[in-house]
């Protein structure tokens, strides 16, 4: 009974923070600007959580991760399809890793 509790209780707070603004704040309009601005927001989060990894892919040669997301990035400015594009940062990143002798 008591696992069942802290189980519900963490539900509760995992969903609490989700929930809360789309019910509060659904029916508030925001200014046009601010709209543009958190648009973008998304995109920066992605980048800052991309970006390490792609660095960090191999670390003694960070060549092997940034060729797979410069590979992953073009194709994505083309709007060519996901699954074209992770099978293109792998073949990239492999290729580079190949060619590094690695």
């Amino acid at each position: 009974m008591r696992l069942l509790a802290i189980i519900l209780g963490m539900s509760v707070v995992t969903n609490l923070p989700r929930v809360l603004p789309m019910t509060l704040l659904g029916r508030v309009r925001l200014p046009a600007p601010l709209e543009r601005w958190l648009a973008h927001v998304p995109y920066a989060v992605l980048g800052a959580l991309i970006f390490p990894g792609i660095l960090g892919v191999q670390p003694a040669h960070p060549a092997v991760g940034l060729s797979g997301g410069a590979a992953a990035a073009v194709l994505a400015l083309v709007r060519a399809p996901v699954l074209v594009v992770i099978a293109a940062a792998i073949a990239a990143a492999m290729g580079m890793q190949l060619w590094l002798g690695g």
